[in-house]
């Protein structure tokens, strides 16, 4: 190991320095919750975890975007890399969990859940996802993918006496363990093929063909159908809907939002980085996997009156929507175009989850459509941010999401997959069913029920925040769109 590495990797240095402080020294420091409680205490340092924790991933995201521009470099002896696409992945994600802690601080506090230890776990989630990100080597990738598992494993059963929970947590653990034991399976057939387990080394292997092919078609396989898990794509999607409606909110953005940057990183680097010269071989499988989500997804979801199941099955649409732009032959466009989609998913996932948790409040939990009734009677801002929102989910112009699908039909049909494409938009007008649907709640019925909302004033600042870069980076999306295309480059290059 050189000095350079060690320099390239202090931002994750830093924060697995953070978590053990966290976990070392707050629970020695004891705070009331309100000057007027004197009775009633926070978990024990819980309020400096928490601020420690935002601070902290903001100087993240700062860090790693300036570093957006920086060459590529291999490091650790070839088992860590980093270059403009893994340093712009970190920064979203880092902005995703600073963005979900905001969000979550009242919901957390209501449910017993503003601990130490569940900031701990969401930091350990987000390092998990930094090793994923930089991964070159394919333990390396494993690793810290199982970080990321075991912490949301955890999470989605941390709330006490809530057999809901526990249930979900259950279901994602034994479904969770089996998609990793099919990914190790897949990995160790990569290497006995191949004969090694750096990425460029099976990159060189596949391409001499001094390979065993039968061999490495199962390896190919057996990873894809783990990858298939962790993306949450049909027909491997079935833990999805259960653990989003199971787990607490918070928790389901935990798992819902930056983990997807994440997954799209582990893909690009096994099938792009690793295995592209195999591209005859897991093409058809990509293909499968897409229609079968958009299929299921799509037709699912409009069943659902349960807002949390029906986000969960348009997550497996979309990233089946996202899982179209890989079927390009190594084609810069269309990769870029699946990167962008990955970020304006997770950015409009965000908000959607956030308002949820701001209009749950102690004793009611926002989960149901109907709980969203004349939304707009009550608070015309949220409506009109939650509006937003649902149109960017549903491809609808002028948000971003309709940007973001139009970038991966124009690269379906760039490659000559019209009837992909034709696939995708069918699949989209289905979908902007059951988002209108939402909006019409909201709009057009009479509200049940004449709550005050009473959220956070600041997550409500930043709610607003994330509703209008989505409708902005929708009417000027040149930007985004050419920041994601040069990061793809640099890194294809390099």
């Amino acid at each position: 190991m050189e000095a350079i590495d060690l320099i390239e990797i202090l931002p994750e240095l830093c924060l697995l320095l953070i978590v053990c402080f966290i976990l070392l020294v707050t629970p020695f420091i004891k705070e009331p919750l309100a000057k007027d409680e004197d009775v009633f205490f926070t978990p024990r340092g819980a309020n400096l975890a928490y601020y420690v924790a935002l601070v902290v991933l903001l100087i993240l995201s700062i860090v790693f975007a300036l570093k957006a521009n920086d060459m590529p470099q291999l490091l650790m002896n070839g088992l860590y890399q980093v270059d403009p696409l893994s340093n712009i992945l970190k920064s979203v994600s880092s902005l995703a969990v600073l963005v979900t802690l905001i969000y979550s601080k009242q919901y957390l506090i209501d449910r017993d859940l503003f601990r130490t230890d569940y900031i701990s776990l969401a930091l350990l989630a987000l390092l998990g996802q930094f090793v994923m990100i930089s991964g070159a080597n394919l333990l390396t990738l494993y690793l810290g993918l199982e970080l990321l598992a075991l912490s949301t494993y955890t999470l989605t059963a941390m709330r006490p006496n809530y057999p809901r929970g526990i249930e979900a947590g259950m279901k994602y653990f034994i479904l969770g363990a089996l998609s990793s034991g099919f990914l190790l399976y897949g990995m160790s057939m990569i290497y006995g093929a191949t004969g090694s387990l750096d990425l460029d080394d099976i990159y060189r292997a596949t391409v001499t063909g001094g390979v065993m092919r039968l061999v490495l078609a199962f390896g190919l396989v057996f990873l894809l159908a783990g990858l298939a898990f962790k993306l949450g794509v049909a027909p491997f999607h079935m833990w999805v809907p259960d653990v989003y409606h199971g787990a607490p909110t918070s928790v389901t953005l935990l798992i819902g939002g930056a983990p997807k940057i994440a997954a799209f990183a582990l893909m690009f680097r096994l099938l792009v980085d690793g295995l592209q010269p195999l591209q005859l071989d897991w093409q058809p499988i990509l293909i499968f996997l897409a229609v079968t989500s958009l299929a299921i997804g799509n037709f699912t979801a409009i069943a659902q009156t349960n807002i949390k199941r029906m986000l969960a099955y348009s997550t497996i649409s979309h990233m089946g929507f996202m899982v179209l732009g890989f079927l390009s032959v190594f084609d810069e466009h269309a990769y870029s175009a699946a990167f962008f989609y990955a970020i304006t998913y997770v950015l409009s996932t965000l908000g959607s989850f956030g308002l949820l948790m701001i209009l749950s409040r102690k004793g009611f939990e926002c989960e149901t459509i109907e709980d969203l009734k004349g939304l707009n009677h009550k608070s015309p801002l949220l409506a009109f941010v939650m509006l937003l929102l649902m149109f960017s989910l549903a491809g609808i112009p002028p948000t971003v999401g309709f940007i973001a699908k139009l970038s991966i039909l124009e690269a379906l049909v760039d490659a000559g997959y019209v009837s992909l494409a034709v696939v995708a938009v069918a699949a989209s007008l289905i979908g902007a069913f059951y988002y209108l649907r939402v909006v019409k709640t909201m709009y057009f019925e009479e509200p049940t029920d004449h709550v005050a909302i009473t959220g956070n004033t600041f997550a409500k600042g930043v709610l607003t925040c994330n509703g209008l870069f989505i409708l902005l980076a929708g009417i000027f999306p040149a930007t985004l769109t050419a920041l994601c295309l040069s990061a793809m480059r640099l890194t294809m290059q390099g």
